[in-house]
Formats: structure tokens, C-alpha cells, sequence
């Protein structure tokens, strides 16, 4: 049996898409502050020109997404915006 698992259609409009996809998540080894403050940056700054960044933040809320950048906000930020359970 094949599940197919299909991508909300607004995920091909991303900015965020191919390999420069990198910087919305922390790397697999320790990172300096410093380090993460300039990946969240240039993550936030192609946030900011992608199409589809209400309907990204739209989804990780919806979805409690714990990790990443997702509509141009950082977990802590997105847990602010949440209700608590």
C-alpha cells in the first residue's frame, strides 16, 4: 500500500524551497549566538519577500511547529502567538 503525502499547494510557492531552505533550521552541531542570529536573519529576510509567508505561519501554528523559521517568526516567537493548551 502507497501513501501519498501531499504538500499544501501554497508550499510551491515558497521562498524558502531547494537547498537555500538550510538556514531555517539550525544546523545538526552547535551553534554560536552569533552564527544563529545571522541564519535567523537572512531567513526572516527571505520571509520577508515570500508570497506565501501568511499561509507558511498560517500552517506552523496550526501545527504547533516546534522547529525553524516558518512565516518569518522563530519558535519562541511563534510560542507567543500560540494559546496555551
Amino acid at each position: 500500500m502507497d501513501i501519498e503525502v501531499r504538500q499544501p499547494a501554497w508550499q510551491v510557492h515558497a521562498e524558502c524551497r531547494g537547498p537555500i531552505g538550510d538556514v531555517f533550521y539550525p544546523p545538526s552541531w552547535p551553534e554560536r549566538r552569533d552564527e544563529r542570529d545571522a541564519r535567523e536573519a537572512r531567513a526572516k529576510a527571505i520571509c520577508a519577500e515570500c508570497q506565501v509567508r501568511s499561509e507558511c505561519l498560517d500552517h506552523a501554528l496550526a501545527l504547533r511547529e516546534q522547529h525553524g523559521i516558518w512565516g518569518g517568526l522563530t519558535e519562541t516567537e511563534r510560542r507567543e502567538l500560540m494559546p496555551a493548551r
